[in-house]
């Protein structure tokens, strides 16, 4: 009888910190098949399990932890995958990296190059992924340095080169090798020639394919350089055999044909689609280009002594004092420490219009400065800026995989097999129905078949249109986390907004103001005491008149939910509620009195303001409604969404907001926890939900919705629960989002019905379907050249998204 042999894995554990959740984890742990002994060290934080299948066992352990409300200390890292082909590649480079112990997720995206893997560090590292990669055929690029963009970049660009001088050989022998096969075949020593033009093409510039597809074999795997390594291959050898043995034709009365230019025509069409595609594929990644190129390479820093010196990007810290003259990008995040200008920021926000930028104002990297120069304290740098985190962001979400595309790349699994046993089934039904060139025009048909075969299109469709999805997203200042959540945007049929800073600037500002006749020289003294009181709508106040001058007010006396009562010239003065007036015997007139009543029932907060015998001014105070809310929320409502608003706030505010911006379904004095209930409401009645939102309490049911959008002024843990982030927290970006949706998901079918098309149509024909009906027979070269176009087509179609407009 086989022992088994099983191996201890420890997996870090977090949050779990008593007896309690160690019991947890264990009975959880105790439900996952192939786990044969388990137990949790709460000293350690780690729990140890025994498997013999730890590439199984590892991710379910993880997952069940996670789902028991603890978490698991892992890794997520974006890593360049060089030497990939096609889809099926993509499908072993996921597969093997998935079956290292310690990985708990690996997903490749072939049109980026690039594989996101989650892992735990202390069970497997990026170089025993490396070498796991590399004995396949591939290779990982793990580069520690700041410059890996760069590095990659001079890999990409050198194998560029490389391409574009293999296929300019292979087209330039090609050439000559398809004039004698159509036209002078009867020239002396016709087949030797071909011979000689087509040695270079089939084994040096050809011969990456027939490498590839030796370590695919070597791994009991195929890819589209095994089809491409077959097609040629068998075409090349079957012609040297003619060439040397033509006798052997000529005794059963055949003509002992030679196919040289179809296996150098084939490549020199398949080297030239390569060369197109990734040509198309470096315009899908523009937009982290553009996002990669705003950063500058150097700054001008100033020291204590108010001297200049330049400094590479890479040495600034925290707390240098950086100067931004006239025209140059802003290098990190900061606070403006001195100085004034006009920043534009649309690189960012996507809003075009540049944005004042005063002491105090945050700064951040990316972004462009206008006219004036100004200083500026570094506060955030290198990976921890807004700039290094929306390129992370974007980086993710390209390489993110759509729901759709799992089917795809299980098609892309079975694909190769499939169609090397068309071939052969091909080959088998010539030879038996073919005639006596049924051989001969059997070995084309194979040939054929496996030329014009195409998994890359296929492997393309769905990663080239998200890149392009996602990255015209970004240029529009929508951040969108994952693929997912960009499918499934255009499904959106309820929208539920929060108010405060959603809807509304989140800002208590004034917005109306009325003097008695007269009195409005004592404004000074207003603003005195406004600047020295805490209370928040004081500031509002202080920033209405902050062109004013003040005067010095020294004794103020705060009355707890009143106001506050202040000693100037010899007069008392009162700021605060009407209850503060009445109590002190203070007398309003009839007009102030009115223009208060008609604010209060818009929700607004008054404020009076009065000496000790008269009140002098009422102010009404409110969060104002963004400009474009009421525009978005229509444009919403004609897109057949329903639109809600939840708001903590009052019944009267909530009403009077919904009422300005058109919204008939309403809640005021709602709760976090009311609002993530509101949204299962919604999504038991079969909606798709969309949660919008920018605070704290909000984040309950951001992470409830099918998709969470948060607004980029909110709190950091709305934006990181959230799978879209508005950064202008501009409400207009929402149904642009949702359109941005809409015509990725359209372009993503458009583009797996032509590969899908392409395939079942091309497949049959080449394997000479249409033969006994018509004598139609598909020349290997033109099946070579429809399977390059058939992948460029498709990068093609999905570059169309970079020009939609609004």
């Amino acid at each position: 009888m086989k022992t088994v042999k099983t191996q201890p894995y420890a997996i870090p554990l977090e949050n779990v910190e008593s007896e309690h959740c160690a019991m947890i984890v264990n009975k959880g742990l105790q439900s996952i098949e192939g786990i044969t002994q388990h137990k949790v060290e709460i000293n350690n934080k780690q729990a140890i399990i025994e498997t013999e299948k730890p590439e199984i066992a590892i991710p379910n352990a993880v997952k069940t932890i996670r789902d028991l409300g603890y978490d698991v200390a892992t890794t997520t890292q974006i890593i360049p995958v060089l030497q990939m082909t096609c889809a099926s590649c993509a499908v072993s480079v996921e597969s093997i990296i998935k079956f290292l112990p310690g990985v708990v997720n690996a997903s490749v995206n072939y049109a980026s190059a690039e594989v996101k893997v989650e892992y735990i560090p202390s069970l497997v590292t990026l170089n025993q992924m490396q070498v796991a990669v590399q004995s396949i055929g591939y290779d990982l690029f793990i580069n520690q340095d700041n410059s890996q963009y760069e590095t990659l970049e001079d890999i990409h660009l050198r194998k560029q080169k490389q391409l574009k001088a293999k296929t300019l050989g292979a087209i330039i022998l090609s050439v000559p090798l398809v004039a004698i096969g159509m036209f002078f075949m009867d020239i002396p020593y016709a087949n030797y020639i071909m011979w000689i033009l087509a040695t270079p093409v089939v084994l040096f510039y050809g011969k990456d394919f027939y490498i590839n597809a030796w370590k695919q074999l070597k791994h009991r795997s195929a890819n589209m350089d095994t089809l491409v390594a077959l097609s040629t291959g068998v075409a090349y050898i079957f012609s040297v055999f003619n060439t040397l043995f033509p006798d052997y034709w000529h005794s059963k009365g055949l003509h002992a044909h030679v196919y040289f230019e179809s296996a150098a025509v084939v490549i020199a069409f398949i080297l030239l689609g390569k060369l197109l595609e990734e040509n198309a594929k470096g315009n899908t990644s523009s937009a982290i280009k553009k996002l990669i190129g705003l950063q500058p390479k150097t700054v001008n820093i100033v020291d204590a002594n108010g001297n200049q010196m330049e400094l590479p990007i890479e040495q600034v810290e925290v707390g240098m004092t950086i100067i931004v003259k006239p025209g140059e990008k802003v290098a990190v995040d900061g606070i403006v420490s001195q100085g004034s200008s006009f920043v534009d920021e649309s690189m960012l926000s996507g809003e075009p219009v540049p944005v004042r930028k005063e002491t105090n104002d945050k700064v951040f990297s990316g972004t462009i400065n206008q006219k004036g120069s100004f200083q500026f304290k570094a506060e955030k740098v290198g990976a921890d800026t807004m700039l290094s985190h929306i390129i992370k962001m974007v980086q993710e979400a390209q390489g993110s995989k759509a729901p759709v595309q799992k089917l795809v790349d299980k098609i892309a699994s079975v694909f190769v097999p499939i169609v090397i046993g068309i071939a052969l089934l091909s080959l088998i039904a010539w030879i038996i129905w073919g005639g006596e060139n049924g051989f001969t025009q059997g070995l084309l048909a194979l040939v054929t078949v496996l030329v014009i075969a195409c998994p890359c299109a296929l492997g393309l469709a769905t990663p080239t249109a998200i890149m392009v999805g996602v990255g015209k997203g970004a240029e529009e200042g929508i951040l969108i986390k994952d693929a997912e959540s960009l499918e499934l945007a255009k499904k959106i049929n309820a929208i539920i907004l929060d108010k405060t800073g959603t809807i509304t600037k989140g800002k208590p500002t004034v917005t109306d103001v009325i003097w008695a006749e007269g009195n409005d020289s004592s404004k000074q003294i207003l603003i005195a005491i406004e600047k020295q009181s805490e209370h928040p709508l004081a500031e509002a106040v202080v920033s209405f008149y902050k062109d004013e001058n003040s005067v010095n007010v020294n004794h103020i006396e705060s009355i707890t939910g009143k106001g506050v009562k202040a000693h100037y010239n010899g007069e008392y003065y009162f700021v605060g509620n009407k209850k503060l007036l009445f109590e002190n015997g203070i007398n309003i007139s009839e007009k102030l009195d009115h223009e208060a009543s008609k604010w209060l029932l818009e929700a607004k907060t008054v404020i009076w303001f009065a000496d000790s015998k008269n009140a002098l001014s009422v102010l009404a105070i409110a969060d104002e409604i963004k400009e474009t809310s009421i525009e978005a929320i229509q444009e919403l409502q004609k897109m057949n969404i329903e639109v809600y608003m939840l708001t903590g706030d009052n019944a009267n505010t909530a009403k009077a907001v919904a009422e300005k911006v058109g919204i008939t379904n309403f809640k005021g004095e709602v709760l976090p926890k009311d609002k993530a209930d509101f949204v299962k409401e919604l999504q038991a009645k079969g909606k798709i939900v969309a949660m919008v939102g920018d605070g704290i309490n909000d984040s309950t049911a951001l992470a409830q919705a099918n998709v969470s959008i948060a607004m980029g002024k909110g709190s950091d843990i709305a934006i990181d629960v959230a799978k879209m982030t508005i950064i202008s927290s501009d409400l207009s970006k929402i149904p642009l989002a949702i359109k941005i949706s809409a015509k990725t998901v359209n372009t993503i079918k458009q583009n797996l019905f032509w590969a899908f098309i392409y395939n079942i149509i091309g497949i049959p024909l080449a394997a000479g379907i249409l033969y006994p009906i018509n004598g139609f027979l598909l020349n290997p070269m033109i099946a070579g050249a429809a399977m390059a176009l058939s992948s460029v087509s498709v990068v093609a179609n999905s570059l169309r998204l970079k020009y939609f407009k609004n």
